[in-house]
């Protein structure tokens, strides 16, 4: 695909397949790890345990974690694929494969269950800034609606946003320190989605269409936000308004730049909060 030059809007064939620019943009739905969230060591470590006791169940040569061959650059090629899958490539197994499917569930099963336990505001922070531009978005009555999307199971989606509950704008301060005030973040999303609760992950469309649908929005009126080839698939899929790249995930400028339906690439979380207000 062609690529396109970062911080900027060039028009383009497929570009322009996305939605009519007619309706205003009323809701932003963000993907989660690499794009809220530096929650990449989490995932990272959890799969090297997750892999570790697969390997060792199924080989007479014993791992570590600390010894298993999985790089970290491994792991963030793999992030764009769903939990399943991406574990079944790690073990060495292509789409085809009569096993993938199976050894790819009971993978990504555990690794569910292991590290959705380990979230926390350690593991998996918002990345700096990031808290005040949701408050910022969703404020008064001119704020837009959130939606959270991510790859990973919809378990950990909440517990990512709740672990960053309260964290509010510098403009906006307050006392409590309980999830369900109305300030904190995690009240502040009206949708949120992962793989497993969706008919189908990204790169296909449906999950932010069904992020769409809660939030009583077209998705001509949706900015969606990630970090990954298949976050920009999935905007174009569903028609999206606009979608914008960040570089502080697990793609970098030259991956990114070759998805034409990214509109926008930002460095950080000024130039996103800049490119997001341009719609608004």
């Amino acid at each position: 695909m062609a690529g396109i030059t970062a911080h900027s809007s060039p028009a383009s064939a497929h570009q322009t397949s996305l939605a009519s620019t007619s309706n205003s943009v009323r809701g932003i739905i963000f993907d989660i790890d690499g794009t809220l969230a530096d929650s990449w060591n989490l995932g990272f470590q959890a799969t090297l345990t997750v892999l570790t006791d697969y390997h060792n169940k199924n080989n007479e040569e014993s791992h570590t974690p600390e010894t298993y061959p999985l790089t970290s650059e491994d792991y963030h090629f793999g992030c764009r694929y769903t939990t399943p899958e991406r574990l079944a490539r790690h073990v060495g197994l292509e789409p085809g494969h009569p096993s993938f499917e199976s050894v790819g569930e009971d993978l990504g099963n555990k690794f569910d269950d292991y590290y959705v336990q380990l979230v926390d505001l350690k593991t998996a922070g918002f990345y700096d800034g990031i808290g005040d531009l949701l408050v910022k978005l969703n404020c008064g009555d001119e704020g837009v609606q959130l939606g959270a999307l991510t790859n990973a199971c919809v378990e950990y989606a909440h517990a990512v946003l709740k672990a960053n509950c309260p964290q509010y704008s510098a403009d906006i301060p307050s006392s409590s320190s309980n999830e369900n005030d109305d300030n904190s973040i995690y009240q502040r999303f009206s949708s949120i989605h992962g793989a497993n609760s969706v008919p189908r992950a990204k790169p296909f469309g449906d999950g932010i269409l069904k992020c769409c649908e809660e939030m009583n929005l077209q998705p001509s009126q949706v900015i969606y936000v990630g970090d990954a080839p298949t976050d920009a698939r999935a905007a174009v899929d569903a028609q999206c308004r606009a979608a914008i790249g960040v570089l502080w995930g697990s793609n970098d400028e030259e991956c990114l730049k070759q998805e034409e339906g990214f509109k926008v690439l930002c460095s950080n979380v000024e130039e996103l909060g800049m490119a997001i207000e341009k719609y608004l």
